[in-house]
């Protein structure tokens, strides 16, 4: 996964962030299987892709509660 700096994270846009979500889901799925398999060349590459789809989670959802929030002030 090239993208790993929060900052470039924020400057996504929504879809952008769903694109590598699901990218980072899948190369995750990947990790684990080379894991049990015991062909794995770099563990720590489980713990980062853990980390990108935890940053991404969060961030779409700090999104989510400051839409709410932006929408509960303008009523």
């Amino acid at each position: 996964m090239p993208v790993t700096k929060i900052s470039e994270l924020r400057d996504m846009s929504a879809d952008q962030l769903d694109a590598t979500l699901k990218d980072a889901k899948e190369t995750l799925f990947r990790l684990r299987s080379q894991a049990r398999m015991e062909r794995l060349d770099s563990p720590s590459e489980l713990k980062k892709n853990k980390r990108l789809i935890a940053r991404i989670l969060t961030l779409k959802s700090l999104r989510t509660i400051a839409e709410t929030m932006k929408e509960q002030h303008t009523r």
